[in-house]
């Protein structure tokens, strides 16, 4: 994966090609305004408020910041995109079920689009992510990519010919929801077993209580110190992951699946892990050896604003 630019200052005929892409997570707002050229030109971030009101000022303020730093107006920019977590209708930027941001039935969409006075078009922060990370794989025109997100819980954004598979009603890549152990623990979703519940950052709190504030942080650190407990949990979670990279795999035959989310800052130790996991099924399996399976995962690099990025390209892309 080759790594997009930061920092770099805008040409003054570059300004009115500028895109914006925002990533609206629970707690903080990524921003960025990326020229024709894939170089983040700008990046900035904010809190995110909470509740319908907080959410729109805290999108407007990230546009309105990102115009005064590239020294340029709203109206120039090409587009706007915004990347959030629930379930949204991407043709008309209607929100729910984002519980962590107090969303429920906000047009998202339509209002922003009215304060702005441009278009800004609205998609899941998944699929935004899948996006960007599709944007920085080589010579990715001709390929096809999933990309699983580890975050607090587990989901995947699939895109194919440059855009983004949705499946008949919205829900492909909601892999976190097969049920992979019948005897696993209850999901949230109803089910039990889940694979997001074997796989995931709530999956690791869960299992390894911890005053850090980065529970996969302090599990990888105990099992590389040799924890016997801290091993188990870890070697049990990298195998579930390997099992959701192969799970992609053999549904969809993507060229790449690329880890993001916010597991993905263990970086190289997270990919190697999945790797030696894979290449060990290969082994013993001569058909899964012929997939090659271990050749085609990859991970976000730790400070690639993926989301946001994939943001600034919904809807043009």
């Amino acid at each position: 994966m080759s790594h997009t630019q930061l920092g770099v200052a805008p040409a003054p005929a570059a300004l009115s090609t500028l895109r914006v892409g925002i990533d609206i997570g629970g707690t903080k707002t990524d921003a960025v305004a990326i020229a024709p050229t894939g170089e983040i030109l700008q990046r900035l971030r904010l809190p995110t408020g909470f509740g319908p009101e907080a959410v729109l000022e805290t999108a407007v303020s990230a546009v309105t910041q990102l115009g005064e730093l590239a020294h340029t107006e709203v109206a120039s920019f090409v587009s706007i995109g915004i990347g959030i977590p629930g379930a949204v209708d991407n043709g008309t930027g209607r929100v729910t079920h984002a519980v962590n941001l107090g969303l429920e039935g906000l047009e998202l969409g339509a209002e922003l689009t009215a304060r702005l006075g441009r278009p800004v078009r609205i998609d899941n922060d998944v699929n935004a992510a899948a996006l960007g990370a599709f944007h920085l794989l080589e010579k990715h025109e001709n390929l096809s990519m999933a990309y699983l997100n580890l975050g607090t819980g587990l989901a995947a954004g699939i895109v194919i010919d440059g855009r983004v598979w949705r499946g008949s009603r919205g829900t492909a890549g909601e892999i976190g929801h097969i049920p992979v152990d019948p005897n696993g623990p209850e999901c949230p979703c109803g089910q039990r077993g889940c694979l997001e519940m074997l796989a995931s950052g709530s999956a690791i709190a869960r299992q390894w209580p911890t005053d850090d504030p980065k529970p996969a942080r302090s599990l990888f650190a105990a099992a590389a110190a040799g924890d016997p407990h801290a091993l188990e949990i870890k070697n049990r979670f990298v195998e579930n992951v390997a099992a959701a990279v192969r799970l992609l795999v053999l549904t969809v035959d993507v060229d790449s699946v690329v880890i993001g989310g916010g597991l993905s800052s263990l970086g190289p130790i997270l990919l190697d892990d999945v790797r030696a996991v894979l290449a060990s099924w290969e082994a013993a399996s001569g058909f899964l050896a012929s997939t090659e399976l271990s050749t085609r995962v990859a991970i976000v690099p730790v400070d690639f604003p993926a989301a946001a990025f994939g943001a600034a390209l919904v809807g043009v892309a």
